[in-house]
């Protein structure tokens, strides 16, 4: 008997868990925050740390704005198109038009990687 009432308990529980998962797209929402870069050659490392450092990306439901240092800020939209485990596929859509797709890894909840084109890593942290 004490098992039968426990089973709707359980599965109560286990639906309101599930239920308050983030999005990725939700996951990404607010400022992030250059940190540095990897996979960059050791003699170009200073230079491209000090230029991610001064990058800015906010997203802000499926908008978002990127801020490169020497380089007017972007707007557009973006995408979530693929997500495995961590990893998150994106396509960023300019407003002047055309897209660029990328790679996002959420490290943890304040923390991220965002695969560039060129197999550069950016690193970012949640302002």
């Amino acid at each position: 008997m004490r098992v039968r009432l426990l089973a709707p308990f359980a599965l109560l529980l286990a639906t309101s868990l599930v239920g308050c998962e983030k999005s990725p797209r939700d996951r990404l929402e607010g400022k992030w925050i250059g940190d540095g870069v990897a996979q960059v050659h050791a003699t170009q490392a200073g230079r491209a740390d000090e230029w991610a450092k001064q990058v800015q990306v906010e997203f802000k439901g499926s908008n978002v704005t990127i801020a490169i240092p020497a380089e007017e800020a972007r707007s557009g939209t973006f995408k979530v198109t693929k997500t495995e485990g961590k990893d998150m596929d994106v396509v960023f859509k300019r407003k002047a038009g055309g897209e660029d797709r990328s790679r996002l890894t959420l490290l943890e909840d304040d923390k991220l990687r965002w695969t560039l084109a060129n197999g550069i890593e950016l690193l970012m942290h949640k302002e």
